[in-house]
């Protein structure tokens, strides 16, 4: 991955998701003012736990599933993941294990991410209007890294139906969305081999350990 998407991950996981111990205080049912909120929030975290994070980076999942988790709609990216394979697949067992490993998949990632964290700051866009009548909604932003060019990012969220809140499901870096690329790498794999092979590269992926760049392996 290279340094462009991880910037721009690191902006998505900043400004993307409430935290829990706020959750009382964030308007969940307007996305837009919900993740600029949640930006600082975030960031804040961030900096106040930098230097036990620098000590154990195994710290990073405790956030991500503190700050993070409880506002991805995990269950929904990992079916739209699967993608034509969901309907293929007769054991639902197979599909609630991969959803379940997916969700363990992101945490590690998302900690992963943020080692990247730098006092990056985020430009919002202009709010666009809410439409009711939709059940998705964008919301847009640079990533300023100067001297580097700034980083277009799309975070997309999905409504709840019936509670009206709002959950993160993809994002979009550079014109490249993360959900779309997943289903390309993983697409061929699980028609070859099965969602159950695709289950265990996962469960893989999630048992290594954080790192900051430039550490020893």
């Amino acid at each position: 991955m290279n340094w462009i998407k991880k910037i721009a991950q690191v902006a998505i996981l900043t400004v993307a998701i409430s935290s829990t111990g706020y959750a009382q205080d964030i308007d969940r049912t307007q996305p837009y003012e919900m993740t600029k909120v949640v930006s600082q929030k975030l960031f804040d975290r961030l900096k106040l736990e930098n230097e036990s994070i620098r000590e154990n980076p195994e710290r990073l999942k405790v956030v991500v599933e503190e700050e993070l988790m409880p506002y991805v709609d995990y269950r929904y990216s990992a079916l739209k993941v699967l993608g034509k394979y969901l309907k293929q697949e007769k054991n639902k067992d197979n599909v609630r294990e991969f959803v379940e490993a997916f969700r363990h998949y992101l945490v590690t990632s998302y900690a992963q991410v943020l080692t990247l964290y730098s006092d990056q700051s985020v430009r919002f866009e202009p709010k666009t209007k809410l439409d009711v009548t939709k059940r998705n909604y964008s919301v847009k932003l640079d990533v300023v890294d100067a001297p580097r060019p700034d980083i277009k990012v799309e975070f997309k969220l999905r409504v709840n139906k019936k509670t009206g809140e709002w959950l993160a499901f993809d994002m979009v870096a550079e014109g490249v969305s993360l959900l779309s690329s997943k289903q390309s790498e993983w697409g061929p794999k699980i028609r070859k081999e099965g969602i159950p092979s695709v289950t265990e590269e996962l469960a893989e992926l999630s048992s290594r350990p954080i790192r900051f760049e430039g550490e020893a392996n």
